[in-house]
């Protein structure tokens, strides 16, 4: 009874000292789960008083059927609430009330960064998706001909069809465009101011390129998400380079152990056989940043470990869900109001705040997922290219018609004459190149 006379409910609660949920400051306790039955003391307006569990456990059935822990005690009324990280079981809903759950968790694995798996033959090729080196290749084979056809075309890169040999062959081309992809460079280089729109377009297009390829090359390489050895339980109980456990006597082990999933069940006789159980999370923590060790734990703790050691990673795949729920007496009617409390406080983002706050990790943010990179990133650059082949052509083209339009004045000939004249001297390739480079073969000999 307050001093206005009111009745208030004053609710003895009890807890254990687990980092984030409850931690000793001074003469006071404050953690994850402190604040959250602060929140609920606010919305269902009662007191309490907080006192930590004798024992320190959490609550386990012996072969009697007695309770001890957290549970005991509620089962016992020596206490009105139990708040703390319990597991939602069906046991434990049998002697005790339980609330809708406050966090949900699962089972996980926690271990090195590190610990990745040998680097494939080919793994310089994840840089680029499949489709972007298509892209590329085609890119290369389009400059390759738009080279060797401006070539052939322009009249100031190739000016006496009729005596010279035309340098820029369609292998030298494809010569020429690699040493440019690749910035070595390789001679003779074009004349002609459309070529030369080329091959400029080109060097923009392959610095790019290459700029784009060692920086996503550099983040796949380091991205330890996509270099983990073990990415989920499967992974897991398929190799036989890295020991795993869990903590001995926990429900991790029990989910294991009462599976009927055949990859469960190889995992828990895996670790029964090597005897690999921990005493303590203390232990598993440090034999995972030892090296050569995944611990298998409940996802909520792992994730805390991860954020307080950086070097330690928890995969992505998580089984077994369950809920963490505040115990009761059996039968108390402020557990129907506490659910309904902490689903509103759910509603409002108060619980995801008090996760934010308690699990806040002082490692510094990873890079983001490395993926290959995909032609959308580069459309840019190929269409830049694409005008710039086109533009070269067409320059190429304006060139030939210039010129056999001033040889047609010349010669007092048809302009359409002299033009597909031209283009009959400058496209016919092989035979007339083989024919000169014989000729010049001869002289030389003479």
């Amino acid at each position: 009874i307050d001093d206005d006379s009111e009745v208030r409910i004053v609710l003895l609660c009890l807890t254990l000292q687990q980092d984030p949920y409850t931690m000793s400051k001074g003469s006071q306790m404050e953690g994850y789960c402190m604040d959250l039955l602060s929140e609920l003391a606010k919305k269902l307006d009662f007191k309490y008083n907080v006192h930590l569990v004798k024992d320190g456990s959490y609550g386990r059935q012996d072969e009697t059927g007695a309770w001890n822990g957290m549970i005991g005690e509620v089962v016992r009324k020596e206490a009105d609430l139990a708040i703390a990280p319990l597991t939602l079981t069906a046991a434990r809903e049998k002697v005790v009330g339980m609330t809708k759950p406050f966090m949900q968790t699962g089972i996980s694995i926690l271990l090195r960064k590190d610990i990745s798996e040998e680097a494939g033959i080919f793994d310089f090729l994840n840089a680029f998706s499949v489709e972007t080196w298509v892209g590329i290749l085609a890119a290369y084979l389009g400059t390759a001909i738009s080279i060797c056809v401006v070539a052939r075309l322009s009249p100031c890169e190739w000016s006496q069809p009729q005596t010279e040999e035309n340098s820029f062959t369609f292998s030298h081309s494809l010569w020429y465009t690699a040493g440019a992809l690749t910035l070595q460079g390789a001679g003779p280089h074009p004349k002609a101011l459309s070529g030369r729109i080329i091959c400029c377009t080109w060097w923009l297009f392959g610095l790019v390129l290459l700029a784009c390829y060692f920086s996503n090359l550099s983040t796949f390489q380091g991205s330890d998400s996509n270099q983990l050895m073990v990415k989920g339980f499967e992974d897991l109980a398929n190799q036989q380079g890295i020991e795993y456990g869990t903590l001995s006597g926990s429900s991790t082990l029990a989910f294991f152990k009462n599976s009927n999933n055949p990859t469960y069940r190889r995992i828990y006789e895996h670790m029964e056989r090597a005897k690999s159980f921990v005493s303590s999370m203390d232990e598993g923590v440090r034999r995972a940043k030892e090296g050569n060790f995944a611990f298998i734990g409940e996802s909520v703790s792992l994730d805390l470990v991860a954020a307080r050691h950086c070097e330690l990673v928890r995969v992505h795949e998580v089984i077994g869900m369950r809920g963490y729920s505040i115990a009761g007496t059996l039968g108390s009617p402020m557990l129907k109001n506490l659910s309904v409390a902490i689903l509103e406080l759910s509603e409002a983002g108060e619980l995801a705040y008090l996760r934010s706050k308690w699990w806040a990790s002082s490692c510094m943010a990873d890079a983001a997922k490395a993926s290959p990179l995909q032609p959308h990133s580069l459309k840019g650059m190929f269409l830049v290219l694409a005008l710039g082949l086109g533009l070269g052509v067409l320059l190429a083209v304006l060139e030939l018609t210039t010129k056999s339009r001033s040889n047609a004045r010349e010669q007092r000939k048809s302009y359409c004459t002299v033009l597909s004249d031209e283009l009959s001297q400058r496209l016919r390739t092989t035979a007339t190149n083989k024919k000169r480079s014989q000729e010049t073969a001869d002289k030389d000999k003479a």
